[in-house]
């Protein structure tokens, strides 16, 4: 369920509402290039239906993940960042940085990352 009544972005952003550089849709999820980005390539992949976070994902949301990874593959190779390397995020909580109450992935390319993040 879309939670845009209560505020949600990124409900007003899948359901269209609020217009943004889409990279990639489908019936489940769509992504758009960060409106902050962190690397030269910055792209947010959520699903359409509104989820909290990872904590609130069942056993029935295996398939929509998977899809998120997917659709990841599929910016990374139109991106130009498949071979040279990308990085995937999905932080969980305010302590690991998810600062939007609706769950979604970090597609981050482009430059070279350290190691440990953060």
């Amino acid at each position: 369920m879309c939670n845009k009544d209560n505020g949600c972005i990124f409900c007003k952003i899948a359901e269209k509402e609020i217009k943004t550089s889409i990279e990639y849709e489908d019936e489940s999820i769509i992504a758009f290039n960060d409106k902050n980005p962190e690397a030269p390539v910055h792209v947010l992949i959520i699903p359409r239906e509104h989820i909290r976070s990872v904590n609130d994902l069942t056993a029935s949301d295996m398939k929509l993940l998977g899809k998120m990874a997917i659709a990841a593959k599929e910016i990374a190779k139109k991106k130009k960042v498949f071979d040279s390397g990308y990085r995937l995020i999905i932080n969980c909580g305010k302590d690991a940085g998810q600062l939007i109450g609706h769950l979604h992935m970090h597609l981050l390319g482009g430059r070279q990352f350290g190691w440990p993040p953060g």
